[in-house]
Formats: C-alpha cells, structure tokens, sequence
C-alpha cells in the first residue's frame, strides 16, 4: 500500500474521530484517572475504538499501538502499523481550550511514512506523506528561517530556562504553553513557532505523525542529544523532544545536550 494512500485513509478517520470526540464533549464527558493522575474521557475511548475499527477493517494486516489500547508485543514483528493518539492534550479538551488533537501516523519499519494531526477545535489538518511535503488545510507549509535564539518563538515549559543548572543563562524568547505535544510540533513545522523543547520523556503515539509533519516541512526532530527517533521499539517512548527549524536546532542542542534527562527504560 502506498504512503498516499494510507495518507487518505488516515485523513478521513482522523476527522471521524475528532468530530466523534466533540460531540460527546457537548453531550457531557466521563472522566477517569490513569496512573499519574492524567485523565481520560469516554470520549478517548471511544475516538480510540473508531480509528481501531475504521482502520484495521481498512488494513487487516498492519499494526496497533494506541495510548487507550493495552499494548501488544505481536506488533514488533509488523512492517507496518498504526500509532495512534487518540486525543492529544485531554486536559485542554476538558477545559474547552482548542490546543488539542486527533493524531494518527502510519509507521513503516520504524519511521512515520503517513501522519496526521487534526485540531478539531481549531479546523486545522496537518498532514504529511514521507517524500511528499507537509500541509495545513492542503497548502504546503514550511519551518521559520529565525536564526538567534534571542526572541525566538518557542513552545515549552517556562519554567525550563529559568531553573537552575545551565552553564549559560537563556536569552529573553517568547515562550508559549500547548497542551499537546503533536500541536507543538505542527505549530513549529508552519513557522508559527521556531522551536518546541521538552526535556522529560514522550511517548510515541504523542510523536510520530508530528515528527513526519515537521521533518517535510522542514525541522530537525531529535532527542536532547541530536538522535533522531526510531518506532515501533520494546519500549514505545522517547527520552525528550527538540523540534526546531535547522538555523536554531544547533543552537538550542549546544545548550541542552549536557544536561541530565531521565531516560526511557529499555
């Protein structure tokens, strides 16, 4: 099957799932706690069991791995296979903020070659197939050229630079807070932002479509130490996150490399 064929099938369900997602929000939401007090909503579930169904009818024979599935280790012997986050950013979709998202990539080896992130909320369908760019509502989008640190947009935790630890104090950016991680991303592949840092390990169902969209629009996507990411491991996480048009990636990686990040278990 072809990444733009998989590209379209994903798009649609996508949607599906976000639309599904909102309505059940306006008709009043379950909410629960997982381990680490993050919540989860019957609407979660339920996007989570539309795209497994709407997309394991559409490709019997790929994968699965989803944040609101218990995970399977049958996937590791799948070429390909579905990453799936069914909301990203649950705490904004609670509070009725727009920074949240229905995000869904198809893995091919483990590298994303479909992805999607759609903001229901917000109208906006960021999507990539590999080798084919990347767009926002089907224009084509591409990273900033900002070159300095110095007031560059940036989408993070505050509290970050300010802590103590760094052997160079960080200039004054302009640093903004979004719910999900994949939103951050996006953001950063349309030039809306420069970069997104996290420090503190991702998951993969928050990355992969967001990691493809960025890196056709142009981003370098890595860890704190410069590693590009690989899917579909044992242990489906990332140790952090550098998203960052390339003038401004080796400037933050030149700051971050050295400092101690807690990394995935094997």
């Amino acid at each position: 099957m072809t990444a733009a064929a998989d590209l379209a099938l994903i798009l649609e369900a996508a949607r599906e799932a976000g639309e599904l997602a909102l309505k059940m929000r306006d008709a009043g939401l379950e909410i629960a706690y997982k381990a680490g007090d993050s919540p989860v909503t019957n609407a979660d579930l339920a996007a989570d069991a539309l795209l497994k169904r709407r997309l394991g009818e559409a490709r019997p024979d790929y994968g699965w791995l989803s944040e609101e599935t218990a995970d399977d280790d049958r996937r590791l012997s799948d070429h390909r296979l579905f990453v799936v986050d069914p909301i990203d950013g649950t705490r904004a979709f609670l509070g009725g903020q727009p920074w949240w998202v229905v995000s869904v990539a198809v893995v091919e080896g483990d590298r994303p070659s479909a992805g999607v992130v759609f903001a229901p909320q917000l109208d906006e369908t960021y999507a990539a197939s590999a080798g084919g760019g990347a767009t926002l509502n089907g224009q084509p989008i591409r990273v900033s050229d900002t070159d300095v640190l110095e007031d560059c947009g940036i989408v993070s935790n505050a509290r970050l630079f300010s802590r103590d630890g760094w052997p160079t104090p960080w200039p004054p950016m302009r640093v903004a807070s979004r719910n999900s991680t994949a939103y951050r991303m996006c953001l950063v592949a349309g030039g809306t932002f420069d970069a997104a840092l996290t420090l503190i390990p991702k998951h993969d169902w928050d990355l992969a479509a967001a990691d493809l969209i960025a890196g056709e629009a142009g981003a370098v996507v890595c860890d704190h130490l410069g590693h590009p990411f690989a899917y579909n491991r044992p242990t489906p996480r990332q140790s952090s996150l550098l998203c960052a048009n390339p003038r401004i990636a080796p400037l933050i990686l030149d700051r971050v490399r050295h400092i101690p990040v807690a990394q995935p278990r094997p």
